[in-house]
């Protein structure tokens, strides 16, 4: 239940709406004066009443009713207790009838949601880097499919650009077709390499030359191409299949060649298409941002001019409500000036854009994409966490059954874990050994917990005890119920924000607050009223943990 909003729809206050009521409403620091606490200040003005006054009328009209337990005015703040034993039963008879999809709704029927995420760059190996937007965007595609959306995963492939002559030629002088399929990506890149550091005059030519033969269609120049593409994709989608993670179109800039005249053309029937030393622009100085460039002075194309072509595609073909690019935040202008660019077409979806930014990750030694040299690849990354979880593991016990497999949820989870824990503009110092504690902040520790809930539900079997009529529920206890009762708030909040963190941050508020009570309250040696609610208590945790990791990407091992 979402306890703000069955309050607001209980306060009749003239000249103020339901909706505005529930986004005023806050859980106070200190429950002993309630449970949530709706401050009365903000609508003195549009009620024309002292606050104090607006709080005391307010109480006056509410009678407790099952779910408001008691409802009093406290210098213009209205202060409402919630029900402990009909809060908790009506949470835990939820979580039992949904299951899985605890904490889902309906609220996004008939609504797509285009989510622009990974993005990887066709011939280049993944890098601690790509972590971030993969792991978030998927995040979000969970989020928004559980909440009813229609989800389209866009992967943006980087496969345009001179990079690609430059590939053909080096494969032409340096490379032979075994050595390419054996060492896949890797040897692709090596040869990319190779170029930068070796290349005559004549070879950047020839780089040149081969870049104009793929655009032109050359048979030869687009094979080799489409070779290189087939090994990209072959190696990212293991990273992929390992986080969890899918796309429904892998349309990259290359599919929007034949898709940008169109605007172009449009930008200069309305006179927004402007000159400047042989290139043609988008003046956004009164707005102020430097100019969008939309054609280079020898007439090849950008980014821009690809984003905005996209654009209009994804408007066409999915009508979305909402289109989200989850891109770092060095690329805010960029978006900025693509959102303004729609604008000033005259395209009222604009305002539907939406760049989700994010920080950079780097390791604690400094290396992020570079150190001396080499790249930190996002799979050497994953595979050290995986490793390192089957060490721990295996320390804390040696007897367990399938370690891999445990090893291998464990590793992901914390690797996925450690990169949406914060919120997601903060830069991230990625740490092995903090992402893979069992103790703190960490996936490990959710995971544990749910390992320990099942633990606890093993030990009890078949047995089940019926919720008694008069339930008394003990602090620890209740601390877990409030917590449960808000999953549903905090994955639409999640949406609403783009902050798959608040989902994260929610699984630790709520492992931490059943661990409290795991310790403070017997659970298989209560007697029999307390053991059964404490059993379903248990469960109910279980559930609703394993949803919230769910959303994120993070499989629950059974035992740890």
């Amino acid at each position: 239940m979402n306890y703000r909003e069955y309050i607001a729809n209980r306060i009749k206050a003239e000249g103020v709406s339901a909706k505005e009521i529930e986004e005023a409403i806050a859980v106070p620091p200190n429950t002993d004066m309630g449970d949530y606490a709706l401050p009365c200040f903000k609508f003195a003005k549009v009620m024309r009443k002292p606050p104090v006054v607006i709080a005391n009328e307010l109480a006056a009209g509410i009678a407790p009713d099952g779910v408001i337990a008691e409802v009093t005015a406290v210098n213009g703040y209205l202060n409402f207790k919630i029900d402990k034993a009909g809060l908790a039963k009506s949470t835990l008879a939820q979580i039992e009838d949904e299951g899985d999809f605890y904490g889902a709704s309906r609220k996004g029927a008939g609504k797509t949601v285009c989510i622009d995420y990974s993005s990887v760059n066709i011939a280049k190996p993944f890098h601690i880097g790509h972590l971030s937007t993969t792991v978030l965007g998927s995040a979000l595609y969970k989020i928004y499919t559980f909440l009813g959306y229609n989800v389209v995963g866009i992967n943006h492939l980087g496969d345009y650009g001179t990079q690609f002559g430059k590939l053909i030629c080096a494969y032409k002088h340096w490379g032979d077709k075994a050595t390419i399929e054996a060492g896949g990506i890797h040897a692709i890149n090596n040869l990319y390499v190779r170029f930068n550091n070796e290349a005559t005059e004549e070879m950047e030519a020839e780089a040149r030359e081969y870049f104009r033969l793929i655009e032109s269609g050359d048979k030869e120049a687009n094979e080799i191409f489409e070779w290189f593409k087939s090994l990209t994709l072959a190696y990212v989608n293991k990273i992929y299949r390992r986080l969890g993670v899918k796309f429904d179109s892998y349309n990259g800039e290359r599919f929007y060649s034949d898709k940008m005249q169109p605007v172009i053309e449009e930008l200069e029937e309305k006179g927004l298409l402007k000159e400047s030393e042989g290139a043609k622009i988008v003046d956004l100085e009164e707005y102020g941002m430097p100019p969008c460039l939309i054609l280079r002075s020898d007439g090849a194309s950008l980014y821009a001019t690809r984003d905005l072509a996209a654009a209009y595609y994804r408007k066409d073909t999915y009508d979305f409500y909402k289109c989200l690019y989850v891109v770092a935040y060095q690329q805010n202008l960029h978006f900025k000036q693509i959102f303004k660019v729609l604008e000033l077409l005259g395209k009222d979806w604009a305002k539907d854009m939406v760049h989700v930014a994010y920080g950079m990750v780097s390791l604690e030694d400094g290396a992020m994409s570079t150190r001396k040299g080499k790249v930190v690849w996002l799979e050497d990354v994953i595979e050290k966490c995986v490793e390192k979880a089957y060490t721990v593991i295996n320390d804390k016990n040696p007897a367990l059954e399938n370690k891999r497999d445990i090893a291998e949820k464990v590793g992901i989870g914390s690797v996925i874990f450690g990169a949406l824990y914060n919120n997601k503009i903060k830069d991230i110092v990625f740490s092995y050994d903090k992402v893979l504690s069992f103790e703190g902040e960490t996936g490990v520790y959710c995971q544990y917990t749910c390992a320990r809930a099942n633990s606890v539900l093993q030990k009890a079997g078949e047995e089940r005890f019926t919720l008694p009529e008069n339930l008394s529920v003990e602090p620890q206890e209740y601390e877990v119920v409030k917590t449960l009762a808000a999953f549903p708030e905090a994955v639409c909040d999640a949406a609403e924000k783009y902050e798959p963190s608040i989902i994260a941050r929610y699984a630790v508020d709520l492992a931490q607050k059943f661990n409290k009570f795991y310790f403070d309250c017997k659970i298989l040696t209560a007697e029999p009223a307390a053991k059964g609610f404490r059993l379903q208590l248990t469960k109910a945790v279980l559930q609703t943990l394993t949803n919230a990791l769910s959303l994120l990407g993070i499989g629950v091992p059974e035992k740890m």
